[in-house]
């Protein structure tokens, strides 16, 4: 039965283990990168990262992004049998896949295959739109990636948001988009584009699409609310599309004239790292954008090269 008071995440996943199993690389012919028995959590000693660019005209998407986490050492490295994920897309806003405002259908589609190859018992795909649900759902492409794949796609609703503590160093309680919380693993796939106020919208702001309440307030002292939210949630990897990013006029955009090609992903456990490596895409060091630099100092991870095994794969 709902309670009126708010819950922590730890209340939330009581009965969830997170423990990674399954460990596909070998049938891979791949090594993988993070030592057998560990948690999906960054550590010093397992923090990776890799690059995949689509360096061949006419490559495709999907097997870029199918690449990406064979060097990973395959989805199931992270995937067990039996698993519910939930993926966290940016699809806030009701546009067509090509102005880079929404991640891209095709790595969405290749990492809910991926998923279920592993062995995952249910794929649901969730958001917090900003515009229209259901015009985000059909116009990004990603209604019909869910009615190909057979993934869920959870329309944002009130019944689906609760109360919960963030225990953050900005904000305490919120309303957290349940999905995410209650899956075994969680990933995350977010667009990388540049934001009015943060400077740039990459892996770590994407959690703002997985709570509700008021925008506006998050927005104050963004940077901090953005880190809050990305500790809260910990998702078990991010995945960066940056196959096209919006290099003006983000977070929304809205014209051709507004993105760039890149034709690369990022993939990595650690939620820092990850974001400092799409930076470089934009020319931004990791200490020039505040949430990243937030992000090493309260212990979510670290954008220093030392210790983080990275690998790059080209196609």
């Amino acid at each position: 039965m709902e309670t009126n008071h708010p819950i922590t995440r730890r209340e939330s996943l009581k009965r969830i283990a997170r423990i990674s199993a399954g460990f596909a690389g070998a049938a891979l012919g791949v090594s993988p990168l993070l030592p057998t028995g560990t948690t999906h959590a960054a550590t010093a000693d397992n923090r990776f990262l890799v690059e995949g660019v689509g360096s061949k005209e006419g490559y495709k998407i999907k097997e870029l992004t199918r690449k990406v986490f064979e060097a990973a050492g395959g989805m199931g490295q992270f995937v067990s049998k039996g698993d519910v994920v939930a993926i966290k897309p940016n699809i806030s806003w009701a546009r067509r896949p090509e102005l880079a405002a929404t991640t891209n259908p095709e790595v969405v589609e290749a990492v809910v295959e991926l998923c279920l190859d592993a062995g995952a018992k249910k794929v649901r795909i969730a958001d917090h739109t900003i515009h229209d649900a259901r015009r985000c759902f059909a116009l990004t492409g990603i209604g019909q990636v869910a009615k190909k794949t057979g993934a869920d796609l959870v329309f944002p609703r009130a019944s689906l948001l609760r109360p919960m503590k963030l225990n953050g160093h900005r904000l305490d309680v919120w309303r957290v988009f349940v999905p995410f919380v209650e899956a075994d693993k969680v990933l995350n796939v977010p667009i990388a584009k540049v934001h009015g106020l943060s400077t740039l919208t990459l892996g770590m702001k994407n959690w703002i699409g997985g709570v509700g309440g008021r925008r506006s307030s998050l927005h104050q002292d963004i940077h901090q609310s953005i880190v809050d939210l990305a500790q809260f949630f910990n998702p078990t990897l991010t995945l960066i599309d940056a196959t096209r990013v919006m290099i003006t006029n983000g977070p929304s955009g809205g014209s051709p004239s507004d993105v760039a090609v890149k034709n690369t992903l990022i993939l990595g456990n650690d939620p820092v790292a990850v974001d400092a490596k799409a930076a470089g895409l934009f020319g931004y060091q990791p200490n020039e954008i505040g949430f990243i630099r937030l992000g090493q100092k309260w212990g979510l991870g670290s954008y220093d090269p030392q210790g983080l095994t990275q690998r790059k794969v080209a196609l």
